[in-house]
């Protein structure tokens, strides 16, 4: 018990702002999960569940009675999904080894591109007006586009699209400013150093796409060569 209440209460500071343990240790756990992630380890998943839940109190700290804190329920809310769809995606990923990978990347098919661009601007559009009812920090639609585009991603990572990397591209232009708003500042800070990291996570997924196409093209050569 004495852990958890430390673990609550425990804060760090950094000039005249306050910064709290749990917020900084959630990152870290994002991070790690990351970075699995863009080696298409399976442990990315437990790994970033562990930092969800820590994040999840941070964002609605007003029930754990960070008074001074803003409510962020597109943030808080998308802990929950990521949490949801963490499972899911462990599940896609476990039982495959390719190469000591998860799985092979691929492009998403011209209907899944325009499922998840109809889906993140919709779901926006849909979700705003319940997010502003709910109480949500200002503007309330940077709020839902980063829940959005946060479950989108996800959804995208579990099925193996390289085009996930560019969605998350998306919701940390938007993120980022709301975060430094709202005063959570290192949530703002890593989703920043995200941003780049994303970039490169793209280049590498696909370049793991080139290559198993290059390789399957190889095989097949050599298999007609044989054939012959």
């Amino acid at each position: 018990m004495d852990i958890l209440r430390w673990l609550f209460d425990a804060t760090i500071q950094i000039g005249s702002s306050q910064l709290l343990v749990r917020e900084v240790l959630g990152n870290i756990f994002g991070l790690l999960s990351a970075l699995s992630g863009m080696r298409r380890k399976v442990w990315a998943w437990p790994v970033g569940i562990v930092g969800n839940v820590l994040l999840l109190t941070v964002f609605v700290g007003s029930v754990f009675g960070d008074a001074d804190t803003a409510n962020l329920l597109g943030q808080a809310g998308r802990q929950i999904m990521f949490v949801a769809v963490s499972v899911y995606g462990w599940r896609q990923w476990s039982g495959r080894n390719t190469n000591g990978r998860a799985l092979v990347p691929r492009w998403a098919t011209a209907r899944e591109r325009g499922f998840l661009i109809t889906a993140l601007i919709l779901g926006t559009v849909a979700l705003t007006p319940l997010f502003r009812t709910l109480g949500s920090y200002e503007p309330v639609w940077a709020d839902a586009w980063t829940f959005m585009g946060s479950l989108l991603a996800t959804y995208g990572m579990a099925r193996g699209l390289v085009e996930f990397w560019l969605i998350w591209v998306a919701v940390d232009v938007v993120g980022v400013p709301l975060l430094f708003s709202a005063g959570y500042y290192a949530t703002a800070v890593m989703y920043l150093f995200y941003g780049l990291f994303t970039l490169v996570g793209f280049f590498v997924w696909m370049r793991a796409r080139n290559a198993s196409v290059s390789g399957a093209v190889e095989a097949f050569s050599s298999g007609s060569l044989v054939r012959r």
